[in-house]
């Protein structure tokens, strides 16, 4: 535990989630050149970025009963493959429907990386450095991003269409070679407990992992913190940078950059503080959707087109909202046992991916019907367009909240019933801090 292996491992592990997210991101860095080599509404655009998410989103828990059941090894190495095959289809598409064969078997081998490579870390890894690389799993995995926005963006910009997107295919298929070399489950000399027996306990272990209202909470604070920035990241921010704010198609790309940027700079602050108040993270959650909701009221209320430093104050904001969402990963380890960690995670991951892909599609929808009978894409995404179509937004991670604040409610409960642990509100621990500080 904590050696060398134990990082390589990591390591390789980690850039098969970069290489992942690449493939999870090129289709949005490619939205402009999509609606040109497909002649597609933007309904019909979203409904490709969609389908992908619902596929990523419904495999999650399969993809977590497997982990438990046959390792993340293999998980991982069958999901690389599939990105590979995917990402080549998508190079050789002409129309619509060859379009959405590719993405759905991007959107299933994405789907087994992540979770998978989560339990990686807490197999070879122990103690509280644990919930920080949790995060920097997700920081550095955003360096996909980087890849499809800079190398991906360049080749298809100069190269065209088909090279670019075999070029992607081909970092997936790096990273295949690599985890097959260096990728074990966990160390040989691992006391782990054995992985589930049979089938039959892990779909029961899957069943308890539902019950537990920590598992929920994960699975909420997931919900409410990344799929702001995904649906910006993946499908309708270069549309609206390019479209809405009239940036040039190569800087908005760069622009998303700032996103990947803002969460390796808010991930570490974030896992320490995770590590130092686990009482506490359902508020760091709360904190970064109170900031992205005020982040988005001032872009969408601005007179006319919001100025530069506001747009990128907004991307900073969002780019929080990816290791924020890591904090609900951090509640499965906590409220469920090490061997069944896989099906936890995979419920969590739902989380977000499910308000992603809803948001998308409304997004999508409501564009189409502002732009009805509009004779350009300028036409149809307009900035006036665009600002009725993001406060979607509002009502899908308003009623996230919700549920996440019920579930923290009974989580709490559990706790105080179980262990005797009783969490105050955040506001009568700061009163009780304060007047202690005063006392000395």
């Amino acid at each position: 535990m904590n050696s060398r292996r134990s990082w390589l491992v990591f390591g390789i592990g980690v850039f098969a989630y970069i290489a992942a997210v690449m493939q999870r991101t090129t289709l949005g860095v490619a939205g402009v050149s999509a609606v040109d080599r497909f002649d597609a509404s933007a309904a019909a655009l979203s409904s490709i970025a969609v389908l992908q998410l619902i596929v990523y989103a419904a495999m999650q828990v399969p993809v977590g009963v497997l982990i438990d059941r046959l390792g993340p090894r293999v998980l991982i190495m069958s999901g690389l493959v599939m990105l590979v095959i995917g990402q080549s289809l998508m190079a050789f598409a002409e129309v619509i429907p060859q379009a959405i064969g590719g993405r759905i078997l991007v959107g299933a081998g994405d789907a087994a990386i992540f979770v998978s490579v989560m339990r990686l870390v807490t197999s070879w890894f122990q103690g509280r450095i644990v919930p920080q690389l949790s995060q920097w799993v997700g920081n550095l995995g955003q360096l996909g991003q980087v890849l499809s926005a800079i190398p991906f963006a360049f080749v298809l910009h100069s190269f065209g269409w088909q090279p670019a997107f075999l070029f992607a295919a081909a970092m997936a298929a790096l990273a295949l070679v690599l985890g097959l070399a260096c990728i074990r489950d966990r160390p040989r000399d691992s006391i782990e407990p054995p992985r589930v027996s049979s089938w039959g306990e892990a779909l029961h272990q899957l069943k308890l992992s539902f019950k537990r209202p920590g598992t929920q909470l994960g699975f909420w604070a997931h919900f409410v913190t990344q799929s702001s920035g995904t649906v910006f990241s993946l499908l309708w921010g270069i549309p609206f940078l390019v479209y809405g704010l009239g940036y040039t198609e190569g800087f908005a790309a760069a622009m998303l950059l700032v996103i990947v940027g803002s969460g390796v700079v808010f991930g570490p602050l974030l896992g320490l503080l995770t590590a130092r108040y686990p009482y506490r993270r359902s508020n760091l959650v709360l904190g970064i959707v109170f900031a992205m909701a005020v982040a988005w009221t001032a872009v969408l209320l601005w007179p006319g087109t919001p100025p530069f430093w506001l747009v990128l104050l907004l991307l900073i904001v969002l780019g929080a909202g990816g290791p924020g969402s890591l904090i609900g990963f951090d509640f499965a380890r906590t409220f469920n046992p090490t061997r069944v960690l896989g099906s936890a995670n995979g419920v969590v991951n739902v989380g977000g991916f499910l308000a992603s892909f809803v948001m998308m599609f409304l997004i999508g929808t409501v564009l189409d019907a502002l732009g009805h009978g509009a004779d350009s894409p300028s036409e149809l995404y307009s900035l006036d367009s665009f600002r009725a179509a993001f406060c979607v937004q509002y009502v899908v991670i308003g009623a996230g909240v919700v549920m996440l604040l019920h579930a923290r409610r009974r989580t709490r409960r559990r706790q105080n019933e179980e262990e005797g642990i009783r969490v105050a509100p955040i506001w009568v621990a700061l009163v009780h801090k304060l007047r202690r500080g005063r006392r000395r």
